[in-house]
């Protein structure tokens, strides 16, 4: 589109124009020198306008700026001039060939300007397309973002109902047990040395119990916060499992330990404190799950430069497509404080650089193995 003052005019009408000036230009330059020149001069500049008006506006305009250029090319340069009359049989056929000419010409150079636009107009087409595919992929991916940010938004809230809910039901439970004791022996009944002293003790193990509650729980928002750093240092096996062992000998009366502990074991290179309270919750976690004088098993062995601990019951053990969720906190179904636990087992191991699994133990109830790096020192 072109503008001649404010009305727009269409590429054929410009063609047309465009052919229209050129034909007057040229036969305003050439008519002082027809008398020099043979048709064939005239004939070849007049071709000009109808491949201008051909490339500028299209097929029509070419015919019609070839069939003036006939016209003029006979009443300008064809005598007798200014007229339309022809006398000599060698200008008929002169005008004939230009007006075929100039037809072949200007529909040819319409033609390729018309397959010219319209491969301009598919490139347009084309990069206007891509363009808009672009913007299309930047939004779903702008779009899967938000929907990846409202999923782990959403699965934040589910984990901080089911952290309330663990609070809320794993506290209550000690709480309850404390305040009747508490009660029994705030109200002055008479209790002799041995039962005072077995109430003292479920205080004493529920205290324990709330004290591990709120362990798990201040490592667990260490490991969301990435700030949960073993302290290294070599630790003997042995050791590790016989302090844990003493300090859970009150929750461990309800069942029979079995310890097997092969001799010779090296020293494992690990943060003491946070190993022991890895075999503290898996050791909690299978009494829970064991049936009174039941046997919980805790075995090691080498496995290269790593050792392999493992603590087994026999419970009820998990079915197939629980093992490989089990570690997983907060699980719908599950047991919340179980989930807790079993979180800081697993950021635990993994920080030491070993792995935790849990499988069906020999019994029929369930195993957890973990493997923590040998020390080298």
């Amino acid at each position: 589109m072109v503008r001649v003052g404010t009305r727009p005019f269409p590429e054929p009408m410009r063609g047309f124009l465009s052919g229209v000036a050129l034909v007057a230009v040229l036969t305003a330059g050439l008519i002082p020198f027809r008398g020099d020149l043979t048709r064939a001069g005239p004939a070849l500049a007049l071709v000009l306008p109808v491949v201008l008006a051909g490339l500028v506006g299209g097929r029509w305009p070419a015919i019609a700026i070839a069939v003036l250029a006939a016209v003029v090319f006979n009443f300008a340069f064809i005598p007798p001039y200014w007229t339309l009359q022809i006398d000599v049989g060698d200008d008929v056929l002169a005008l004939i060939v230009f007006i075929v000419v100039g037809l072949t010409v200007g529909t040819i150079v319409a033609r390729e300007a018309e397959r010219r636009t319209a491969a301009e107009q598919r490139a347009d087409e084309l990069a206007r397309l891509h363009q808009e595919n672009l913007e299309l992929s930047v939004e779903r991916e702008r779009l899967a973002e938000e929907a990846n940010r409202l999923a782990v938004f959403e699965q934040v809230d589910e984990q901080r109902a089911a952290l309330l809910r663990s609070v809320s039901h794993d506290l209550r439970t000690p709480l309850a047990a404390i305040r009747a004791v508490t009660s029994e022996l705030r109200a002055g009944a008479a209790y002799d040395d041995a039962a005072r002293d077995e109430l003292l003790d479920i205080v004493g193990d529920e205290a324990e119990r709330l004290d591990r509650i709120v362990a798990n729980m201040l490592n667990l928002s260490r490991i969301e916060a990435g700030a949960l750093k073993p302290d290294r240092q070599p630790v003997s096996v042995d050791e590790l499992v016989e302090a844990c062992v003493r300090r859970l000998r009150r929750l461990l009366v309800k069942v029979r330990l079995q310890i097997d502990l092969p001799a010779g074991l090296p020293l494992i290179d690990v943060d003491y404190s946070q190993l022991d309270q890895v075999l503290t919750n898996l050791l909690e976690n299978a009494v829970r799950h064991s049936p009174e004088r039941s046997t919980v098993r805790v075995d090691a062995r080498v496995r290269g430069e790593f050792v392999e601990i493992a603590v087994s019951d026999e419970g009820p053990g998990l079915l197939p497509f629980e093992r490989h969720r089990v570690l997983t906190p907060f699980r719908p179904g599950g047991n919340s404080a179980n989930g807790a636990g079993l979180k800081v087992c697993t950021a635990i191991i993994e920080a030491h650089g070993g792995t935790i699994s849990v499988d069906t133990a020999a019994s029929g109830g369930a195993r957890f193995a973990f493997t923590v790096p040998v020390s080298l020192g």
